[in-house]
């Protein structure tokens, strides 16, 4: 249930469901020809290098730094770095607040610390399949892994273009650099509605992300930067005889 719940609190600090299209509506046709070129351009970046802190009431404060590419399915490496709240002691539990989390097209993998790895036969990494997680969670473990997959920046903007009041608040500077900043409200899972901020530059490209919104755990705030669109962002799957597989060791009592 630990390993769960650290999974779930990144998925729903990182996740950029996708509004289905008869539910948009449409804002001022500028800034949704904006928005477009903007989704596009970033979408065809790539990669980019990822910079983000989040705060989800009492259960999580963490920052994640590392790189992402979505050319092919979402692969990429992250540092996760948990600073507060109940998530933050149940990785302190689990041996570690700090940990490597690998993206790959298939299944998203992290690597937990020794205490961990001592109930584990010395395997550091925990793999969570995408599939693996419907079957465990039905419905909700579809979602899960649905967002663990749509973290990609260009999915920001998707989303702020399925609001009613998307609008252009003005020309901003992000750390030092000339920007376009946008702002609309989307209507969230459970009918909560968040606030979406995106800052883009000369090139449309997505370099500044805020989302603020209510769950049911408390207020949630997230900020990200993006930068070095094209950065190689290779990634390899662990070694298997160092990756313990989540399906299984939900089987077996002694290592929940």
């Amino acid at each position: 249930m630990a390993l769960l719940t650290v999974l779930t609190a990144l998925a729903a600090c990182t996740s950029s469901d996708s509004p289905d299209e008869q539910d948009r509506a449409t804002p001022a046709r500028a800034v949704t020809a904006a928005l477009r070129i903007v989704e596009r351009t970033t979408d065809k970046a790539k990669s980019a290098r990822v910079d983000s802190t989040t705060t989800m009431g009492s259960t999580l404060s963490m920052k994640a730094d590392g790189t992402l590419a979505w050319d092919d399915g979402l692969t990429g490496a992250l540092t996760i770095t948990y600073t507060g709240g109940t998530t933050a002691e149940t990785m302190r539990r689990l041996g570690a607040t700090s940990m490597e989390a690998r993206y790959l097209p298939d299944a998203y993998y992290a690597r937990m610390g020794d205490t961990f790895a001592e109930k584990t036969d010395g395997k550091h990494w925990i793999k969570y399949g995408y599939d693996d997680l419907k079957h465990v969670a039905g419905s909700a473990g579809a979602d899960l892994a649905d967002q663990m997959r749509g973290t990609a920046p260009h999915t920001s903007v998707k989303l702020l273009l399925s609001s009613t009041d998307a609008r252009k608040v003005g020309e901003e500077k992000v750390r030092g650099e000339h920007t376009t900043h946008y702002s609309g409200t989307v209507q969230g899972e459970g009918a909560t509605t968040q606030t979406f901020d995106i800052w883009v530059d000369h090139r449309n490209l997505l370099v500044k992300k805020v989302e603020k919104g209510r769950t049911a755990t408390g207020q949630l705030t997230q900020t990200a930067y993006y930068s070095d669109y094209g950065v190689k962002a290779a990634v390899k799957k662990p070694a298997a005889e160092d990756t313990a597989d989540f399906k299984e060791l939900l089987k077996d009592p002694e290592r929940r």
